[in-house]
């Protein structure tokens, strides 16, 4: 198990300073970092950092008409299907509940669905 100990475990402890751990910063307290919170911003930075390298090896982001009638790029089919993959999660936490595993594999698929026909 990660977490050996709970911070709020009851109601005694709530408001009590906490030790600091290896992953705890001053500036991001505000958020509750958890480490599927973090790999979905890692995932984020890694999605940008590989677009960023791909427009360095082929400029232009080959813009093409989809389906859907419009032109885009390659950095506009990734934010579509960021945006697309949020709202599906959404409404799967909303209509399912929290076994997102299944969400995930069809935001995988809407993904590769997003670049191949959008």
């Amino acid at each position: 198990m990660i977490f050996t100990n709970l911070n709020a475990s009851s109601w005694s402890n709530v408001g009590q300073p906490k030790e600091k751990g290896l992953f705890d910063f001053d500036f991001i307290t505000w958020m509750a970092w958890t480490w599927p919170t973090a790999s979905f911003f890692i995932f984020i930075a890694l999605c940008i950092s590989v677009m960023y390298f791909w427009e360095k090896k082929v400029p232009g982001g080959s813009p093409r008409k989809g389906i859907l009638g419009l032109d885009t790029t390659r950095g506009d089919r990734l934010f579509v299907s960021l945006l697309g993959s949020a709202f599906i999660h959404l409404a799967w936490l909303g209509l399912v509940g929290s076994l997102l595993w299944i969400a995930t594999i069809i935001c995988v698929a809407y993904f590769v669905l997003v670049f191949k026909y959008v």
